[in-house]
């Protein structure tokens, strides 16, 4: 941004930055239409709308006039014979690339999370999401019986947490660990991630069949499949028992009090006394302090039934569930690592 741009952007007054705010929702739908009819996969070389109506069946007119917006927002660009052609935003739309972002914005921008954040009143008032209250079912539930979605979600997941897998994998001595334990690990990618940086220890990947379909895959990819292990089960009966270090990933604050209590006595019942818990999440700050974590505990709210903590919020938790915590390691991205031994 322009040192002129930040300026204009300094003077909105309070009345013009709560309108941007409100409007948001329409650009995360321009985004979505973009991705859900594929137009960055069409632009292989640069093409009018006139012909990109043709290939989508759409109204050329209609498709004009989103193409000059999502041109006008940089993810598409518009020469003076008003050909279109990708910017590097556009070229993260394409799909089977591997910086692709196409899975993340069809599910964040999609149903499950649009319609809950437009009953987010209903959460505040009750406590309860707001998601339940649309579909008739919780989250996991819901991906139970949707296994496209659930594996929209993983990699939606895989590509939200990429930097931070790296982080977490520098930030953390993983190489006395001997077995590491991705507890609801999902597809691998944060387990893949620390046993490429660390070649002494072995894993588990731990989750429920439909979970972890594209696990295989993905750590095949990785050069990893004879070190490690995939077991099928849910955190909420039992985990694997061994020695080593457990990571619970953005899984403790998925769920409510009540399950996150049945999640760490499974993880204190199965671990050995020398084993470590690594909780990775979002810790978030006291007072004012801004943080991306706090709005993704709204999201929580709504959607999943779960919520993002603090320090003293996760000790009180692990106290209650024979944990003590030894330290929060920070990482170079938004997640930190709350350490907790058998206490």
């Amino acid at each position: 941004m322009s040192e002129s741009a930040h300026a204009k952007v300094q003077q909105q007054t309070p009345q013009v930055q709560l309108i941007h705010m409100a409007k948001a929702h329409w650009v995360s739908g321009i985004v979505y239409a973009a991705a859900q009819m594929n137009l960055a996969d069409h632009l292989v070389a640069p093409m009018t709308a006139a012909d990109l109506a043709r290939l989508t069946k759409c109204d050329a007119s209609s498709l004009y006039r989103i193409m000059r917006t999502l041109a006008g927002m940089g993810v598409f660009t518009e020469d003076s014979d008003h050909q279109f052609s990708l910017t590097p935003l556009g070229k993260a739309l394409r799909t089977g690339t591997p910086d692709s972002v196409r899975s993340a914005v069809l599910f964040l921008a999609g149903d499950g999370d649009r319609q809950s954040s437009g009953q987010l009143h209903y959460s505040i008032q009750t406590g309860k999401t707001a998601f339940e209250k649309i579909f008739g079912m919780g989250l996991f539930e819901w991906f139970a019986e949707h296994p496209v979605d659930a594996s929209m979600f993983s990699k939606t997941m895989t590509v939200l947490n990429r930097g931070k897998h790296e982080a977490v994998a520098e930030a953390y001595d993983f190489s006395q660990a001997g077995t590491v334990v991705d507890v609801g690990g999902a597809n691998g990618s944060l387990l893949a991630t620390v046993l490429t940086h660390y070649r002494e220890p072995r894993g588990i990947l731990f989750d429920l069949p439909h979970v972890v379909r594209d696990a295989p895959t993905l750590i095949k990819a990785h050069g990893l499949t004879d070190r490690i292990a995939i077991e099928y089960g849910s955190f909420l009966d039992r985990v694997p028992a061994t020695s080593g270090a457990y990571m619970l990933s953005h899984i403790i604050h998925d769920w409510g009090e009540d399950q996150c209590l049945t999640i760490l006595r499974n993880c204190r019942r199965a671990m050995k006394p020398n084993s470590r818990l690594l909780i990775i999440e979002m810790v978030l700050p006291t007072g004012n302090t801004p943080h991306p974590g706090k709005m993704l505990d709204i999201v929580m709210l709504a959607v999943a039934g779960g919520q993002e903590r603090t320090e003293p919020e996760y000790r009180e938790l692990l106290e209650k569930t024979g944990f003590q915590l030894t330290r929060v390691v920070p990482t170079e991205s938004a997640v930190s690592i709350v350490e907790a031994l058998p206490a």
